[in-house]
C-alpha cells in the first residue's frame, strides 16, 4: 500500500486542506502535509467525500454474467465515486442461502475496487411462499443484515410480518419492493396523462403507496426496522413523513432517476427510460426531491439495473426494466440537488455515504474524513461540466438513460481502504493485490 498525501482538498466542499493515507487509514489532515516517499495527489480545487455507499445494486453475478459480473459492476462503482455496494438477491441462483452470500463476497474480495456486501432474498426464490434461510445468511462469513425480495413486492402481510419479527432478533432491516402486483398487472409505465395519450397499461401511484402504509403499520405493531426501497411518488413521501412523526423505525431510499427524469420522456419510446417503478409526474419529481433535502427520505441509492443490448433494443413493452446508475449517481444528485440549492456537499455525504452505511450496518465506510477512520475517499471535480458518454460507463451493460445528457462534474479519483481504483478520471485497470481490514458486514 502506497503512502498518499492528498493537497489542498475541499472537505465536504468547504475547508482546503491535506489528507495524509498511511496503511489504508487517514492518518493525519491538516495543512502543509507530507511524507517522505509518498505518492502525492494533487486536489486543488476538489471536493473531498468519504467514500460514497450504494445501498441498492444489481451486480447479476451468479447467473446473470451477460449483464454484469461483480469485477465489472464494481469498476463501474469505482467510476462512480463508491467504495461499497449492497448486491441486491435477484441472481440465479437466488441469493436465498449462506452458500450463495458467500460466494458474492468471495467475488467481491477478488475483484478489489469496492466492497460487495450480499443482500439476502426474504422469501425462498424470492417467490413470496415462505422465508428464505435468514439466520444462515445472517451468521454467515457475509453477514448479512440486510433482506429483500427487491423486484418483486413481499406481498403476502403474513409473510412479511414474520420476516420483520425474524430480522428482529440479530437487528437486520427488510428493505420493501412496494409495488402492489394486483394493481400493476401488464403495467408499463407510470399511470397519469401521458400512459392515456399513449394506450400504454399505467402503474398508478397507489401501488406503491398501499404497501409502503400497510408495511410501516407492521413494523411499528413488529418494532422492528424497515428500510422502502426506489421510493417514487409525492404520495409516498407524505406516508414515510408521517410514519417517522409517529416515531417508526422506516427509512426510505431514493434513486438518481427519479430525482431527475420524469414520464413525458416514454413519449419517443426509448426503452431505455422504461424502469421499475415507472419514471413519474413532475410533480413526483419535485416532491422527492424535497423530501430528500428535508430528511423525509434517508439516503440515494441507484438500482443499478444492467440488462445486455438485445433487452433493451426492442419494442417497449417486451423491453426490461432498468437503468444503471452508477457511474452517472454523483453527477445526478449535483445537478438535482446540489446546483438547484436544495443541499450541500455535507448533505450528499450523509445521504450517499454515511447513512446507507447506517442502515445496512457496514463498517469501514461512511465514516468522517477524520484522522482514524478507513481511507474511503472520492474526490469529485464540481466545477467539470461536460456531456455523458458511452466512454464514462464502465460495466458490462450500456443501458444508462444519460447517454447525451449534459451532466455536471466527474469523479476523479477513488481511494478504496487507501489503495486507488480511479485516478485523475480514470478506473486503474488491474488493481494490485492487498490485504484491505476485513469490514465485511461488521456491525457498528
Amino acid at each position: 500500500m502506497d503512502t498518499l498525501v492528498i493537497t489542498g482538498a475541499q472537505l465536504l466542499g468547504a475547508d482546503s486542506a491535506d489528507i495524509v493515507v498511511e496503511n489504508g487509514v487517514i492518518a493525519e489532515i491538516g495543512t502543509g502535509l507530507s511524507r517522505a516517499g509518498a505518492r502525492v495527489i494533487d486536489a486543488n480545487g476538489l471536493v473531498a467525500l468519504p467514500g460514497l455507499v450504494d445501498l441498492h445494486t444489481h451486480l447479476r453475478e451468479p447467473g446473470y454474467e451477460a449483464s454484469e459480473t461483480i469485477l465489472t459492476g464494481t469498476r463501474a462503482a469505482a467510476a462512480g465515486g463508491f467504495t461499497a455496494v449492497f448486491a441486491m438477491p435477484n441472481t440465479s441462483p437466488v441469493a436465498d442461502s449462506a452458500g450463495v452470500v458467500e460466494q458474492e463476497l468471495a467475488l467481491g474480495e477478488a475483484a478489489g475496487y469496492a466492497t460487495v456486501q450480499p443482500i439476502g432474498a426474504v422469501t425462498v426464490g424470492q417467490k413470496g411462499e415462505r422465508l428464505a434461510e435468514l439466520g444462515a445468511m445472517a451468521t454467515s462469513r457475509a453477514k448479512v443484515r440486510v433482506f429483500s425480495d427487491d423486484g418483486f413486492c413481499v406481498f403476502d402481510p403474513l409473510i412479511m410480518r414474520r420476516a420483520l419479527e425474524y430480522v428482529k432478533s440479530f437487528g437486520g432491516v427488510i428493505a420493501q419492493h412496494a409495488q402492489d402486483p394486483r394493481l400493476t398487472e401488464g403495467a408499463q409505465m407510470n399511470e397519469g396523462v401521458v400512459s392515456a395519450e399513449l394506450g400504454l397499461a399505467g402503474w398508478p401511484a397507489v401501488a406503491e403507496e398501499s404497501i409502503i402504509a400497510r408495511d410501516v403499520l407492521l413494523a411499528e405493531h413488529v418494532g422492528s426496522r424497515l428500510h422502502v426501497c426506489h421510493l417514487s411518488t409525492a404520495g409516498s413521501v407524505d406516508i414515510i413523513r408521517w410514519a417517522k412523526k409517529r416515531g417508526i423505525d422506516v427509512t426510505a431510499e431514493v434513486t438518481p432517476h427519479h430525482l431527475l427524469l420524469t414520464d413525458e420522456l416514454v413519449r419517443g419510446y426509448d426503452a431505455r427510460y422504461k424502469v421499475n417503478p415507472p419514471l413519474r409526474r413532475e410533480e413526483d419529481v419535485l416532491a422527492v426531491r424535497e423530501g430528500l433535502a428535508d430528511g423525509t427520505i434517508d439516503i440515494v441509492a441507484t438500482d443499478h439495473a444492467p440488462h445486455p443490448s438485445e433487452n433493451k433494443a426492442c419494442e417497449w413493452q417486451a423491453a426490461a426494466n432498468g437503468m444503471v446508475g452508477l457511474e452517472s449517481a454523483l453527477r445526478v444528485v449535483h445537478q438535482s440537488m446540489v446546483q438547484t440549492g436544495l443541499i450541500g456537499w455535507a448533505d450528499v455525504a450523509r445521504v450517499m455515504s454515511a447513512t446507507p452505511a447506517r442502515i445496512g450496518l457496514l463498517d469501514g465506510h461512511g465514516t468522517p474524513l477524520e484522522a482514524g477512520q478507513p481511507a474511503q475517499i472520492t474526490l469529485y471535480d464540481a466545477s467539470r461540466e461536460g456531456t455523458f458518454t458511452a466512454a464514462d460507463l464502465h460495466g458490462r451493460s450500456r443501458n444508462s438513460p444519460y447517454l447525451g445528457r449534459d451532466l455536471p462534474g466527474r469523479v476523479e479519483w477513488t481511494i478504496h481502504h487507501g489503495v486507488v481504483t480511479v485516478e485523475s478520471g480514470a478506473v486503474v485497470e488491474e488493481l494490485a493485490a492487498f490485504d484491505a481490514p476485513s469490514d465485511r458486514g461488521s456491525m457498528k
